[in-house]
């Protein structure tokens, strides 16, 4: 059930404190029980995947693939800042957000 896979990564979170990132695999808890899990000591989503078999294979009915857009909302719906990060979890970068944009100022065009 959704409460005993919270449970699962909460408890991982408390006595595996020696492993630093726990990640929740939204392919096969499912993009909303994912977004919750990072309450529940996740700190990390695994990323956009290009095409999902296995667990599809199995019988998943959850979607094979998300856009990094959808990623992004959904972990800021979650009070979380999304950062792109490397399989050494080092960050690779972190997306503008509405605050941190800017608008270029305008150029004026070259006069011959």
């Amino acid at each position: 059930s959704a409460f005993e896979q919270l449970r699962n990564l909460a408890v991982s979170r408390i006595y595996l404190d020696n492993i630093e990132h726990l990640t929740a695999y939204w392919v096969s808890l499912g993009l909303p029980l994912a977004q919750v899990s990072l309450s529940y000591g996740v700190d990390d989503l695994h990323g956009t995947i290009l095409e999902e078999k296995i667990f599809h294979m199995a019988g998943a009915t959850t979607p094979q693939q998300q856009s990094v857009a959808a990623l992004e909302h959904t972990i800021r719906e979650a009070g979380r800042e999304p950062v792109q990060r490397d399989s050494y979890y080092r960050h690779i970068s972190a997306r503008p957000t509405a605050a941190t944009r800017t608008i270029p100022a305008p150029v004026e065009p070259a006069c011959a």
